[in-house]
């Protein structure tokens, strides 16, 4: 079996967003997702490290955790604060320059989610520095790569 089609979403002008739909139910998906010490089992883009995750094993809002990651071949850690949670449906987290990382869940089915994945940076300070630099474009890729990749895991179960 194929995993499904990747999906363009509009979430706006400084928004890149992605969905795919999953067989898993959400409270599977949102057990992963809200717990940053697997947040290297979900990362497509290559930049999240398996190792030195602080924080809780299951963010509420308001929480701060911190991931490694390396970028460029440079390791760096970055402390996200989680700026909305609902059960089994939405993770939220905010990067210290701004940025958003949202994750929602919908159910299609008792044994299918919808998951989308949007990198929103009009909230950001510099957001116009994130389209100079590409950014907005390199995350598309990682976030596809994600989705893809955790959509394929699940078929093959």
């Amino acid at each position: 079996m194929t995993p499904s089609t990747l999906k363009t979403e509009d979430a706006g002008p400084q928004a890149v967003s992605r969905s795919v739909q999953v067989a898993a139910p959400a409270a599977a998906l949102f057990e992963q997702i809200a717990d940053p010490h697997r947040h290297h089992e979900l990362d497509g883009s290559g930049t999240v490290r398996d190792a030195q995750v602080k924080g809780p094993h299951r963010l509420a809002a308001g929480d701060k955790f911190t991931v490694a990651m390396t970028q460029y071949g440079v390791p760096y850690k970055i402390t996200s604060t989680v700026t909305a949670i609902e059960e089994n449906r939405v993770v939220e987290w905010q990067h210290p320059l701004g940025h958003r990382w949202r994750w929602e869940l919908t159910d299609v089915s008792p044994a299918t989610t919808k998951v989308t994945e949007t990198f929103d940076y009009s909230t950001a300070k510099v957001p116009f520095v994130i389209e100079l630099l590409g950014y907005h474009k390199k995350n598309a890729e990682g976030i596809e790569s994600t989705l893809t990749g955790l959509a394929e895991r699940y078929e093959t179960h």
